[in-house]
């Protein structure tokens, strides 16, 4: 059984248990420390050979799960306020798509 998987967008294979584990580990620090973990992911998938603008976008799917299991544990313990949260949304949407096409 082959762990590597062939990734078509970045043109090449990688190892599935070195994928899992960065995301484990930006996962479990973003978590620890409360911040995004794109400052980590995207130069790791670039040190590891995803191309640039490839490791940038699907770092974002990463983040996305990190941050609503975050957000879930601080939920529970009565951390979150939904409403700035809204806003903070809402700014995140229009200032990302913005910075995509910039």
């Amino acid at each position: 059984m082959s762990l590597s998987l062939y990734l078509p967008l970045a043109g090449n294979s990688i190892n599935i248990l070195l994928l899992f584990g960065l995301g484990g580990a930006v996962g479990f620090l973003s978590g620890l420390f409360g911040v995004g973990g794109g400052f980590l992911m995207t130069p790791l998938l670039i040190m590891v050979g995803i191309p640039s603008t490839v490791a940038a976008a699907s770092d974002s799917n990463q983040i996305v799960a990190a941050s609503t299991s975050g957000t879930y544990a601080h939920w529970r313990l009565g951390n979150v306020d939904f409403k700035m949260g809204i806003i903070l949304i809402v700014g995140g949407v229009l200032g990302g798509t913005l910075g995509v096409y910039l």
